[in-house]
């Protein structure tokens, strides 16, 4: 399998995808490449403004994408893919409609069989077994908190560790070791900001200039840096 898994999309002052393009084309190669893009986790803006919004920065490193939205039939733009691109937003609404649309076994299926997969946010979050570690609201209720499960462990995207002044509330670590204390079976990475795991066959690395947290029930955090093998989370 190959997956680029990207906490964010945008970094503070900069433009869309513009810290993680030249981690996209060294990912999908110099040859120019048409891949299907899945705007679904798009709430407030059209899936053709999504569209047209990627397709910007990856003409930038010779590629394009085509929305999933513009074909008659969505398994079948999936089954052709040379490459899979799922965007962020709301993690609740991309689910339930993949799940409505079929899609889940097709991606699962084409990404097994070795396609290119990248997804930025909530597109990181639905390559983990559920989409239970997401950090967005549940606008909407989809079938099933299952999601493609082609990784074995669990992604918190946006991973924060301060807790803001004035602010009463849970941080995102305690709301992790929630979630560990009921599925005391898995890991979890707190991605942070402009980073990304790159899997690559049975690979799986850090990419970025910060380290990510990873969480599991009846462990302490471990603080792994791009330097580290992050393969036994795979296992």
């Amino acid at each position: 399998m190959r997956l680029l898994l990207i906490s964010n999309s945008t970094n503070p002052g900069e433009a869309y995808l513009d810290y993680p393009k030249k981690y996209i084309k060294d990912f999908l190669g110099e040859k120019a490449m048409n891949a299907i893009f899945i705007p679904y986790a798009a709430v407030t803006f059209s899936f053709e403004a999504y569209e047209e919004k990627v397709n910007a920065r990856f003409a930038e490193i010779g590629h394009h994408v085509t929305s999933i939205h513009r074909f008659i039939n969505p398994v079948e733009a999936i089954e052709n893919a040379d490459a899979i691109v799922v965007g962020g937003g709301n993690t609740w609404q991309l689910v339930k409609i993949l799940q409505e649309k079929g899609l889940m076994k097709a991606i699962r299926k084409k990404i097994k069989k070795g396609t290119p997969y990248i997804g930025w946010s909530a597109g990181a979050n639905i390559a983990c077994p559920t989409l239970s570690t997401t950090n967005d609201m549940p606008i909407v209720q989809p079938e099933k908190f299952k999601a493609l499960k082609v990784v074995p462990f669990q992604i918190n995207p946006h991973y924060l560790d301060d807790n803001p002044a004035n602010h009463g509330g849970e941080t995102r670590e305690t709301r992790i070791n929630e979630f560990i204390e009921v599925n005391r079976d898995l890991f979890v990475v707190g991605l942070r900001e402009g980073t990304m795991l790159l899997l690559e066959e049975k690979e799986l690395v850090l990419m970025g200039s910060r380290n990510a947290r990873i969480f599991r029930y009846g462990e302490d955090p471990l603080e792994l840096s791009e330097e580290d093998d992050f393969s036994f989370l795979l296992r």
